[in-house]
């Protein structure tokens, strides 16, 4: 009898090729063993398609899917449709996680009957790395306010470093907006609402690799246009909920100079950075 699958692990590949192999190692040398790693290829004009077949025609457990250029949340609905698992979880094709992390999520989730598990995450550049969710304890809890207090939504609305009970996710009908960038913020709320109990997972973590050629790091009219609508549709689900974010929320002050920011302040909770002209903070 074939062993029940635990996590589907659902992974958008578009023209990856420099990254996806540190990615798809973290993958495939998990401890948990029964997970399924769905690459959807999104029309890569690269070598990632090429890597991919090679993996699968390594790994049993990896499925390639090849479709023409749709965009991250299209080829991540795919996943969700696809996946067979207890479980389903994003990753990006240009990160990586502990080898021991979907082991240590889905024991937490399972042990604990949460819909959600969240590990801590670590930001990468070239020059640096920076905590931006570090967990000390393993907390349960099922209300709405604490979860986004603890995973800092909607600042950090990252659906990349959880789990999902599968049933709840289709419960709700819960989906990628299609077309757009930043889907994460529009939808991680909704998650975190309609979604059951979480538990926070401390000492695994989700590795965010920030490159200059990421979608969102590139600087256009569209991904100005997005970020806002983003934003707007967030805070839209936030205001109507009526879930309470003050507690982490940033408050920003600003100093201008003949229309220049010369001097800011960042307030979030008891913390405060100034910074001069964005550059020097401290």
């Amino acid at each position: 009898m074939a062993k029940q699958l635990k996590v589907s692990i659902i992974v958008p590949v578009y023209n990856a090729e420099k990254y996806l192999v540190r990615c798809l190692d973290s993958l495939v040398n998990q401890t948990l063993k029964e997970i399924e790693i769905i690459c959807i290829n999104d029309g890569s004009i690269d070598d990632s398609l090429n890597i991919l077949n090679e993996y699968a025609a390594k790994y049993h457990n990896i499925i390639v899917i090849n479709q023409k250029n749709q965009g991250q949340s299209a080829a991540r609905n795919v996943g969700i449709d696809t996946a067979g698992g207890e479980f389903i979880a994003f990753i990006d094709a240009d990160d990586w996680v502990d080898l021991d992390y979907f082991e240590k999520l889905y024991i937490s989730a399972v042990k604990n009957n949460c819909d959600i598990a969240v590990s801590g995450m670590i930001r990468l550049h070239k020059f640096h790395k920076k905590f931006h969710l570090k967990f000390e304890v393993e907390k349960v809890t099922e209300d709405v306010n604490e979860k986004f207090e603890l995973c800092d939504v909607p600042e950090l609305s990252y659906t990349c470093n959880k789990i999902y009970k599968k049933e709840s996710f289709i419960k709700y009908n819960l989906k990628f907006e299609e077309g757009r960038l930043f889907e994460d913020l529009i939808l991680t709320p909704k998650i975190l609402f309609y979604l059951g109990k979480m538990v926070t997972v401390p000492d695994t973590y989700y590795y965010y690799w920030r490159h200059s050629k990421s979608t969102v790091a590139v600087k256009t009219e569209k991904r100005r246009n997005d970020m806002l609508y983003a934003r707007q549709k967030a805070k839209d689900f936030i205001q109507e909920h009526n879930i309470d974010i003050s507690s982490h929320e940033p408050v920003t002050k600003r100093y201008k100079l003949f229309g220049f920011t010369v001097f800011k302040v960042r307030k979030k909770g008891n913390k405060k950075i100034k910074y001069l002209f964005n550059i020097v903070k401290w």
